[in-house]
C-alpha cells in the first residue's frame, strides 16, 4: 500500500510539474547589429535554444517516470540528456540577459572594483577571458563566474553546454557561448573576430545585478 501512494505521489507531482519554457528577448533579433545579426540571433533562439527546452521536458517526463517506477538504471541513463538540454536551457537563458543593444563600454562600481582587485584592469579581465572563450576545444562556454567561498571572481570554459555552477561552483556573471551556430554564418570559422565583437552588446548592468545577487 505505501509503495502504491508513493508511486501515486510522484505521479501527481510530475503531473503537476510545470513545464520549462523559452524565455522572450528583451530586445529585438536584428537589435544587436552588426555585432551579431538578425539571422543568427533568430535561429539561436527560436531554434536551438527551443530544442533545449523541449528536450528538457521530455527527458525530466522520462526522468520522473523512472524515479516512479524506482528504476535507477534508467534514471543514470538519462542524465547526460539532463545536463546537457539543462545546461543548454540554463547557458542560453543567462546568455540573452547578458546582450544589450545599449550595451558595451565598462562596468561601473562594485563589479568594475571586483575586476580591477582580481584582474588588475578591466583589459586584462577581456584579454584573458577572451583568450579563454576561443581557446575551448570543439563547442562549449567561456566564462566570468562568482567564488562564494573565496569571494572573487574567475574566469572558467566549460565544455559543450556543461553549466558553470553545476559543474564548477562558480556563479556565473558572463557567458560567452562559442558553440558554431552562434556565430557562423556572420564569422564563418574566426571565432577571434567574434569573441572580440560581442564586448560590443554586453550588459553590463545586468553582469552587475549578477553579482549583487551572487553576495547574498
Amino acid at each position: 500500500f505505501i509503495k502504491s501512494l508513493n508511486l501515486y505521489s510522484l505521479s501527481q507531482v510530475s503531473a503537476a510539474r510545470q513545464k520549462h519554457t523559452l524565455p522572450d528577448l528583451m530586445y529585438d533579433y536584428g537589435a544587436l547589429q552588426p555585432h551579431i545579426c538578425a539571422e543568427i540571433m533568430q535561429l539561436h533562439h527560436s531554434k536551438h535554444h527551443a530544442t533545449y527546452v523541449n528536450n528538457l521536458n521530455v527527458t525530466e517526463e522520462k526522468y520522473h517516470e523512472a524515479l516512479a517506477k524506482g528504476d535507477v538504471t534508467a534514471q543514470v541513463a538519462l542524465q547526460p540528456a539532463l545536463k546537457f538540454n539543462g545546461g543548454g536551457h540554463i547557458n542560453h537563458t543567462i546568455f540573452w540577459s547578458n546582450l544589450s543593444p545599449n550595451g558595451g563600454g565598462e562596468p561601473q562600481g562594485e563589479l568594475m572594483e571586483a575586476i580591477k582587485r582580481d584582474f588588475g584592469s578591466f583589459q586584462s579581465m577581456k584579454d584573458r577571458m577572451s583568450a579563454a572563450t576561443v581557446a575551448v576545444q570543439g563547442s562549449g562556454w567561456g566564462w566570468l563566474g562568482f567564488n562564494k567561498d573565496s569571494g572573487r571572481l574567475r574566469i572558467a570554459a566549460c565544455a559543450n553546454q556543461d553549466p558553470l555552477q553545476g559543474t564548477t561552483g562558480l556563479i556565473p556573471l558572463l557567458g560567452i557561448d562559442v558553440w558554431e551556430h552562434a556565430y557562423y554564418l556572420q564569422y564563418k570559422n574566426v571565432r577571434p573576430d567574434y569573441v572580440k565583437a560581442i564586448w560590443n552588446v554586453i550588459n553590463w548592468e545586468n553582469v552587475s545585478d549578477r553579482l549583487k545577487a551572487a553576495h547574498k
